[in-house]
């Protein structure tokens, strides 16, 4: 058997907004609260974190009920596992929006990677896509410290970022060997009802809901379907259930489980 994780979804941030940005076409005009993960992944000899978060959290308990969970700021969830911002290795992006990398420059012993089409959007952005901020990354990738992918890539053995392009041009999924199977970190902003969505999204013959910001709709529709097919435990980005799961796949609800039987 090759190389096994643990993950851990680390809160280190919250946007509070309609929830149509999440499921397109579905629940527009539904205030909802997403929390903003950094995911440890734990095993082997690297400290490795996919996405970095955001710097300025709002630590409030409206928030901390709304997602079911403790907000961290970066460095207190760090702790909580006993490590520091230098302490971590690599840092993996599912994308170079700005809640996803503005912790990024704390971590000076680190290596990232992203797709080179992140970098391309970061530094030269679309009217519509006003989420990059290139300050957050242009130091460090003058630095040489980001690398520019332009395929799918295998970090470590066990660990793969697969570019799946649904909400930004770049955006890649990690795919991580745990002991009760692949479980894939998506790399598009979603939340488990977009892979699973509730029966009268099911009625009109659509498996699964896109993201509410995507490049192509057709397209994204067609990436979430694809992690579903090709991951044992789909981890949305954004999905509030995780915010009080300490360890995946270990500390995983019956709640999680039951909506993946339900899919057999």
């Amino acid at each position: 058997m090759g190389a096994t994780y643990k993950i851990h979804p680390i809160v280190v941030g919250t946007k509070i907004f309609d929830k149509g940005m999440m499921t397109y076409q579905h629940d527009y005009g539904k205030t909802y609260t997403i929390p903003i993960y950094s995911w440890l992944i734990e095993g082997g000899d690297k400290n490795i974190l996919v996405d970095t978060g955001l710097m300025g959290v709002i630590q409030s308990e409206d928030r901390e009920k709304a997602i079911g969970g403790r907000i961290y700021t970066f460095e207190e969830g760090l702790e909580k596992w006993n490590l520091k911002p230098e302490d971590i290795d690599i840092v993996i992006h599912t994308h170079l929006h700005n809640d996803h990398c503005e912790n990024d420059f704390k971590c000076v012993n680190a290596r990232f990677y992203a797709h080179e089409l992140e970098f391309d959007s970061c530094y030269n952005p679309h009217p519509l896509d006003f989420r990059y901020m290139a300050d957050f990354v242009q130091e460090l990738d003058e630095q040489g410290l980001m690398e520019h992918l332009s395929e799918d890539r295998e970090i470590l053995p066990g660990i793969r970022m697969v570019h799946m392009p649904a909400h930004t041009r770049g955006g890649m999924s990690v795919f991580i060997e745990t002991d009760m199977g692949t479980a894939a970190i998506s790399g598009f902003c979603t939340i488990l009802e977009n892979f699973f969505p509730p029966v009268q999204i099911r009625a009109m013959e659509m498996e699964v809901i896109p993201p509410g910001t995507h490049v192509n709709t057709y397209q994204a529709y067609d990436m979430v379907k694809r992690l579903k097919r090709e991951a044992d435990l789909p981890l949305p980005l954004h999905e509030p259930m995780f915010a009080n799961v300490d360890t995946i796949p270990d500390d995983l609800p019956e709640s999680y489980h039951e909506i993946l039987k339900g899919t057999d």
